[in-house]
């Protein structure tokens, strides 16, 4: 893929501001540059930011309804009821419901969990949960990772004499649900300072609150914090402000003493002898345990991040792998199915969006799908298939484009839709779809802007090699955790050569093992580019080319980096590039 490069200079007030941070803090000016994009410009606000503390925890007790909540949880402890942790079926809902259970189980034994079947319930909570609740005698259902919407469902409980606590993240409409208590950040009364948490980030301050209330030290919730880890990378949420904190400590915790399941995992995907970081949890945990509820039953997620014996633990892992290796091969047919249905889409080039709809795909992988069309074709992207008498799917968006806004402006055509920014889910009448997709491609053509639909690396600083210190590689990694709102920095480097080794890898051979040299510096640095072996035979050339990268840690040689090549730019004569 061609991308274009975007790539803002530093303000001359900019580099006397990064100069002076450098002399305060003893870092290279060029990183403090960074610090001031996150907004960090101080030395006290870099001490925080590259040491999170415990202690920087928001108060749980500042969420609107938390004492409702936790009031309502000790009630029902006092009076033996049966209580149900009810989440939905994806990495951040089983998670949650898994620490939340974990931790209230530890002194309450009158307790079960429940996550509804992708496919005979849908999203959510639904009147089959509800139901079940009913018939086994719970009297107060803690829903973490959805329910906002769930206005019906949790009447229909009321009329039971079910009582709910929800748990959750997304965007509320005007209505809230009745339930004794509503956790979320994103209600339009919300006074909590932080708005991103995950789903299991809200199970947690329930947890810490519900803590602090019956004098459980802290230090007995901490090792939950693995949980909370996995579902914040997951889920793409912000990892800065709480959500720093709260994936620093976690992913010390999944490094250094996991939950067994989680354990059970790490070893399955063959991570036991490795330092855990962001890319493993959303590359390999987070995909294999979401695979339990794309293909079966997300209950088996929970099952695995709630068992003890370890050997008993390794078995469910084995079982979720192998439901993984599964969801992979739907995921590569399918993708290949919806790919050459949008290449061949009538006048498919001037279309802002994609739509597709085909009542055979498979609703646990139609999010991935959905996922794989806006990275190929760049446009926001919905994905639909046929469930019961419903067409139910997922959008998944480019940078800078509102997904949901778009979804929303659609709304009187469907039945029930919710998410984020860059991701939701929603389901309407089959006989809506056609003209979905006309009022969908039309609210996209009308709102995108022209820099949102062309593929782009944002560039965060030009570099030399020889920048590249030992020293500045260790206080790059102190920016760590990466994620939303504290993106891996990419760098450009003009000017780079073949030192003479570099040369195409891969099954496919599409990919470019590469010892490079740039103009400014004798010592040649390793680098991989993943899909741009169309470029070797230029680099061959030992002409001048331009790239652009992430600094990565060679796995095979600790302490030596690798330059992650994202794009190349050879550097043609002008008649050429015309």
């Amino acid at each position: 893929m061609n991308f274009r490069w975007n790539y803002e200079p530093p303000t001359q007030e900019m580099t006397e501001a990064a100069n002076e941070l450098s002399k305060a803090v003893g870092i290279s000016p060029i990183l403090c540059k960074l610090l001031i994009q996150r907004g960090i410009k101080t030395k006290t606000e870099v001490q925080k930011f590259f040491n999170p503390q415990l202690n920087e925890l928001l108060d749980p007790w500042l969420m609107d309804d938390m004492d409702k909540a936790v009031a309502r949880i000790n009630s029902a402890i006092e009076r033996g009821e049966r209580i149900l942790v009810y989440g939905d079926y994806d990495v951040d809902g089983t998670t949650a419901v898994a620490l939340v259970y974990n931790f209230l189980k530890r002194d309450y034994d009158n307790l079960d969990y429940y996550i509804p079947d992708r496919y005979n319930e849908g999203y959510g909570v639904s009147e089959q949960g509800v139901d079940y609740a009913y018939e086994t005698g719970v009297k107060l259902v803690i829903v973490l990772d959805c329910g906002i919407k769930a206005i019906q469902e949790i009447a229909y409980a009321k009329q039971k004499g079910i009582d709910f606590i929800v748990c959750d993240h997304h965007v509320p409409d005007d209505e809230l649900p009745p339930a004794v208590a509503i956790l979320n950040a994103k209600r339009f009364d919300s006074t909590y300072p932080f708005k991103h948490l995950s789903g299991c980030g809200v199970g947690f301050k329930l947890m810490q609150a519900y803590a602090i209330d019956n004098g459980i030290p802290f230090s007995e919730l901490q090792p939950s914090l693995d949980l909370v880890a996995v579902s914040t990378a997951s889920d793409i949420v912000p990892i800065m402000g709480e959500n720093r904190v709260l994936t620093h400590y976690g992913l010390e915790q999944l490094n250094s003493n996991p939950c067994t399941g989680l354990k059970a995992i790490i070893q399955v995907c063959k991570l036991s002898d490795k330092n855990l970081n962001i890319n493993d949890i959303v590359f390999k945990i987070g995909p294999r345990l979401n695979a339990a509820g794309r293909m079966s039953s997300g209950r088996k997620a929970v099952d695995l991040m709630v068992e003890k014996d370890f050997g008993r633990a390794l078995e469910l892992a084995e079982n979720i792998d192998k439901e993984n290796d599964d969801r992979k091969k739907d995921d590569k047919e399918m993708t290949e199915e919806a790919n050459e249905i949008v290449t061949n889409l009538e006048d498919g080039e001037n279309r802002h969006a994609i739509v597709l709809y085909n009542e055979n795909w498979k609703r646990g992988v139609i999010g991935i799908v959905a996922s794989r069309l806006t990275e190929v074709f760049y446009k926001p992207a919905v994905v639909l298939t046929k469930t019961g008498n419903l067409a139910t799917g997922s959008a998944r968006s480019v940078s800078g484009f509102d997904v949901y806004k778009a979804i929303e402006s659609c709304k009187d055509l469907l039945e029930n839709f919710g998410g984020h920014t860059y991701a939701a889910g929603l389901s309407l009448k089959v006989e809506n779809v056609e003209e979905f997709k006309r009022r969908f491609e039309e609210y996209v053509s009308e709102h995108i802007e022209p820099d949102q639909i062309e593929a782009s690396i944002e560039i965060n600083a030009d570099l030399d090699f020889k920048d590249i210190t030992p020293k500045f590689f260790r206080d790059l990694k102190k920016f760590q955790p990466f994620g939303p709102d504290n993106s891996k920095p990419v760098f450009r480097t003009h000017n780079v050569y073949d030192y003479g080794t570099s040369k195409v890898v891969g099954r496919g051979h599409e990919h470019i093992k590469l010892e490079l040299i740039d103009s400014k510096s004798g010592h040649p640095l390793n680098g991989i580019a993943f899909g741009q072996s169309s470029y070797v035979s230029y680099i061959k050339t030992k002409k001048s080319f331009d790239i652009c990268y992430t600094i990565e840690e060679n796995n095979f040689k600790q302490g030596e980096v690798l330059l992650q090549i994202e794009s190349i730019k050879p550097n043609m004569p002008e008649q050429q590039k015309a």
